[in-house]
């Protein structure tokens, strides 16, 4: 197996080869070869300039997540900013392997130069994202893009990992889909920034809308100053048919009125911050993972301590402890 070119590859990402932009995203993606490399390189070759602003789009499955983000996409090149989307694929709990149908839905884009879309397969990884989807987006930023489109696969209430790695998060819910705000209030209301009530021209948006402004305003009344939450964005509320991109401009409003008051109130600092202290814990706990071999459920160490916790002679956590300590 020939040895990649990172530094070449690097080098023709940053003139705009979308092919060795794809390359360097796979290496990332294969953890054992050489994405330490990649991801150190990629770093130093962006240095201090300017980053792609991050957007996540998540929600049910058959909201119309892929289909807002083609219009989005739409609206955005017609502003003539150059966008990447990164679409996160469920994979199979038998085979491993992901439909990648996002891609499908966006190939009004696929010949356009100033767009680039990728997709991912989540391979099990909880939370709606892919796990090396923070070093794919340090990737990225190799390629000059003005904004970078995360779109999550189908979540429910608790997966909210992509409130940790976008700047702005858009939470999409749809009409006559039982009952959508009890879907989100557990957890995407909370990481919203935006709410987008899709196929809005659907019997029953109306009572979408008003129950999501309610349950804002209670929200708001319910903290102690006043706003719906510690930092004081109260997230709008837009209707949308992203298939005729009907509202699509009013969605892109909201999500350019958020990132100003990101630039004004200081918030958007913050987030980055611990987006990269996020992401520096990630990687660790992999690399703890990898060197105990808890990745391989026949690894000797492991199926050793596995017989002595089911006799009865260890419990669990000192056979954690011993598995680390013999890893180092």
């Amino acid at each position: 197996m020939s040895v990649p070119d990172v530094d070449g590859l690097v080098a023709a990402a940053r003139d705009g080869d979308a092919r060795a932009l794809a390359r360097l995203i796979s290496l990332v993606e294969d953890v054992d070869s050489c994405a330490a490399e990649v991801s150190a390189k990629a770093a130093r070759a962006c240095g201090g300039a300017q980053k792609p602003y991050v957007v996540g789009i998540t929600g049910a499955p058959g909201v119309g997540k892929s289909t807002t983000t083609a219009a989005l996409i739409a609206h955005w090149r017609a502003r003539g900013e150059r966008v990447a989307v990164l679409a996160v694929d469920p994979s199979s709990p038998f085979t491993g392997g992901a439909l990648l149908g996002d891609r499908v839905r966006m190939q009004a884009h696929a010949t356009d130069g100033g767009v680039f879309i990728r997709s991912m397969a989540a391979r099990g990884h909880l939370g709606g994202l892919a796990a090396p989807t923070p070093q794919v987006l340090r990737v990225l930023e190799l390629g000059g893009f003005g904004i970078v489109l995360v779109e999550t696969v189908g979540v429910g209430q608790v997966e909210i990992d992509i409130a940790a790695m976008a700047d702005t998060t858009v939470v999409l819910l749809a009409p006559g889909m039982g009952d959508g705000v009890q879907a989100a209030k557990a957890g995407l209301l909370e990481v919203a920034d935006v709410l987008v009530v899709n196929k809005a021209d659907r019997v029953g948006a109306d009572e979408t809308v008003r129950d999501l402004k309610r349950m804002l305003t209670t929200a708001q009344e319910t903290t102690a100053d006043g706003t719906s939450d510690a930092v004081g964005w109260r997230p709008d509320v837009v209707r949308a048919v992203a298939t005729s991109e009907g509202g699509v401009a009013e969605v892109a409003a909201a999500i350019d009125r958020h990132r100003d008051w990101l630039g004004t109130s200081g918030e958007g600092v913050r987030r980055r911050h611990a987006r990269v202290v996020a992401e520096i814990r990630a990687v660790a706990l992999g690399m703890l993972v990898a060197r105990a071999n808890l990745q391989v459920d026949g690894a000797p160490e492991l199926v050793e301590l596995a017989g002595l916790v089911e006799s009865g002679e260890l419990d669990a956590f000192s056979a954690a402890r011993q598995l680390l300590a013999a890893s180092g």
